[in-house]
């Protein structure tokens, strides 16, 4: 049966039964389509999972936070309320706060010194590792030596060259010729009387080195007195 034209539902005519509370629908509520059809068939509509989604949300950030008791805040508050400030030795606070700040100062000199020592410690077993091997090279001087008076020309620039290198690194040469007589720097293998004065170095038989400061090597000489 067809709607009739006063706007009722096309399921009623003038012998039915009309109810506007079953027949009539409420238009001052939009309808969404798409919820009422889901729930024709039994499904649940997209603005309804939208929410459960929400609020599952909001129930999984809050899950793990703590929640303050009223009663736990009052007893924190009563303990510190209780606190009795007056029996507090305050100068044995303070006297022992000083020995702790003292304690600290004194550990930390005690590290500053430590980390001194091993600096000066590691800089010497590093000046006796290449010192060995400055005093390794001694026989190619020596033998560069004696080839340099022979043949000063071709030798030359080599040995000064060597030597140059070498200074970079702590090696200085001895230079004792006409100066006093020093047996911790030089040692003496001839000697030819002189005036009767003090010993002097007269020659220079081999060169002595100086590594660093510390004789590395004497020097062979001739003395005259």
């Amino acid at each position: 049966m067809s709607d009739q034209p006063n706007g009722r539902p096309g399921n009623t005519g003038d012998g039915d039964n009309y109810d506007p509370d079953v027949h009539d629908p409420d238009m001052s509520r939009p309808v969404d389509a798409t919820s009422s059809a889901g729930r024709a068939d039994g499904s649940v509509g997209q603005g309804e999972v939208d929410d459960e989604e929400r609020a599952s949300e909001v129930d999984d950030v809050t899950e793990g936070m703590v929640r303050p008791d009223a009663d736990i805040e009052q007893a924190l508050a009563d303990a510190v309320d209780e606190i009795d400030i007056s029996e507090v030795d305050v100068f044995a606070v303070l006297d022992e706060r000083d020995q702790f700040k003292s304690m600290a100062q004194r550990t930390q000199a005690d590290f500053d010194n430590f980390r001194k020592q091993s600096t000066v410690r590691a800089q010497a077993d590093a000046d006796r590792a290449t010192g060995r091997l400055a005093e390794a090279l001694l026989p190619v001087l020596d033998a560069a030596e004696a080839a340099y008076l022979n043949h000063p020309e071709e030798v030359g620039p080599l040995l000064n060259q060597m030597l140059v290198e070498l200074r970079k690194q702590g090696l200085e040469t001895l230079d004792l010729d006409g100066r006093p007589f020093d047996p911790e720097v030089a040692e003496a293998v001839a000697h030819e009387p002189g005036d009767g004065g003090d010993a002097i170095v007269a020659e220079v038989l081999r060169s002595g080195y100086r590594w660093k400061g510390r004789t590395l090597r004497p020097a062979m000489v001739r003395t005259t007195d």
